[in-house]
């Protein structure tokens, strides 16, 4: 106990620091502050939840009497809890009618992760105002004003932009792009620090659960009827509309996500399967619209069970179902990386 709590707070100290680096305005810092989620998630991961939970509540109250007491709400919101409950829901397991651990399944951090992130800008979203009215006019002064001291343009000067013509709509688009960008990346970025976590804590030989099939993941079937709740939800425009496309924008990331695991998994054993992955990843990072394609088809995956209708498919490698609530008990690590 002891070891966990001198663990739980010097993960609260790094996290503290990686996450204030930020002040200082520089591209490394940008990384280092990015990386704020993974002391938790690392204690999370090895340590257990508890130790997590400690080394949130240690990097929140560290940050509020250091730098601004909304610190103590606003770290705990975008990054303590989400990464404190991601490490709490990997280690969840159940025992099976033979005796083995069923581990909580990443097709379902996939879309917890999805939600989080979705409610944590939410909630900044609410924060600037409680109608569409007066959050559009909150952040078009935040967007304004930070083009302005960009460009070095005076308050009392037109707004110009080098290279833009129609200033106004270019304003605009930020206003809309920014919160859905904002959220999308808070998933990414916890995703990638809990992978990241995950590795560490292996290597350290800590993790008690063993390193998931990464081809293997599929959102759960309830996904989907989330999903196209607030996606049509989105299209009622207002604040409810605004809030609604940021859920429909993070499952969409989280249903292209599986959507590439099939691809890795249906292009097993082809000769050209180096080439088709590269081609892939390459026509997404260039254009971006061939994400759409890898959304349906983890849409399609979920419902049809695409990957086990491939000849020398495997079985099932996990539980479809959700898990108990608890932390499982110690079990050795995996012996081998699937």
């Amino acid at each position: 106990m002891t070891n966990t709590l001198s663990i739980g707070l010097s993960a609260g100290l790094a996290s503290a620091l990686l996450f204030a680096s930020v002040s200082t305005g520089s591209a490394f810092a940008m990384a280092l502050f990015y990386a704020a989620p993974l002391p938790i998630l690392i204690t999370g991961l090895g340590w257990r939840h508890y130790g997590a939970l400690l080394a949130a509540v240690t990097a929140a109250a560290v940050l509020a009497l250091a730098l601004n007491p909304i610190f103590l709400v606003a770290f705990l919101a975008g990054i303590g809890v989400p990464a404190w409950l991601l490490a709490y829901l990997a280690l969840l397991a159940r025992p099976n009618a033979r005796g083995e651990l069923e581990w909580y399944p990443v097709g379902r951090l996939l879309f917890w992760a999805a939600m989080i992130a979705a409610a944590g800008v939410s909630v900044g979203v609410i924060g600037l105002g409680t109608s569409e009215t007066a959050y559009t006019a909150a952040l078009r002064g935040i967007v304004e004003q930070v083009l302005r001291l960009q460009t070095d343009t005076p308050a009392d000067k037109p707004l110009a932009l080098p290279g833009v013509e129609d200033v106004d709509a270019a304003v605009k688009l930020m206003v809309v792009v920014l919160p859905l960008t904002a959220a999308v990346l808070s998933m990414l970025t916890v995703l990638l620090n809990l992978w990241g976590a995950g590795r560490v804590v292996r290597a350290s030989g800590r993790l008690v659960r063993p390193w998931p099939d990464l081809t293997e993941v599929r959102m759960p079937a309830f996904a989907a009827t989330v999903f196209a709740a607030v996606a049509l939800l989105s299209l009622l425009g207002g604040l409810v509309g605004i809030l609604a496309g940021l859920f429909a924008a993070t499952l969409a990331v989280a249903y292209s996500l599986t959507g590439l695991s099939l691809l890795h998994a249906i292009t097993r054993g082809y000769s050209g399967r180096g080439f088709m992955l590269a081609t892939s990843y390459v026509a997404i990072m260039l254009f971006g619209w061939p994400l759409l394609f890898f959304v349906f088809a983890g849409l399609a995956d979920a419902f049809l069970d695409i990957r086990r209708r491939q000849p020398g498919s495997r079985g099932p490698s996990g539980p479809k179902g959700p898990l108990g609530p608890g932390n499982p008990p110690p079990a050795p690590p995996a012996a081998n990386d699937q």
